[in-house]
């Protein structure tokens, strides 16, 4: 390995990674999240805007710490295909659980379901936007 190229960080690695930085966004998700609606925003408003501060946070720490960037995709395409894929994917989620769970289980059981099924369609979403590739 030469000096200019970084260490390649095992699967195991990057998924270790990938779920400390999802428990970080979750906190920062669900504090957005909380403060919206103490705003009075309505649920689904709440959840649209939480999800924006979270994945500026998700992008940035998954781009620089737990995954190998890609450099033949410029910033700006990888930050469209990260939203545009994986981030879609937990904003489509989880406000598909909102909109149906919460009036069986309530917002904040419905707004969790959404966040666990999405975590992992986006380890998945997130590699092929940094990296360029799913699997290997």
């Amino acid at each position: 390995m030469s000096a200019g190229q970084p260490q390649q960080r095992s699967t195991g690695n990057k998924v270790v990674r990938f779920a400390l930085v999802g428990l970080v966004n979750t906190g920062i998700d669900l504090t957005a999240f909380f403060l919206l609606l103490k705003l009075a925003v309505p649920a689904l408003a709440a959840n649209v805007g939480a999800w924006f501060v979270a994945v500026l946070f998700s992008f940035v720490a998954n781009r620089f710490w737990s995954f190998e960037r890609d450099r033949g995709i410029r910033l700006h395409h990888s930050f469209l295909r990260f939203v545009s894929l994986g981030a879609l994917i937990s904003l489509g989620v989880s406000s598909l659980s909102i909109t149906a769970l919460a009036g069986i289980a309530g917002v904040w059981p419905a707004k969790i379901i959404g966040v666990v099924v999405a975590a992992v369609l986006n380890f998945l979403a997130a590699r092929w936007s940094i990296e360029g590739r799913l699997v290997k």
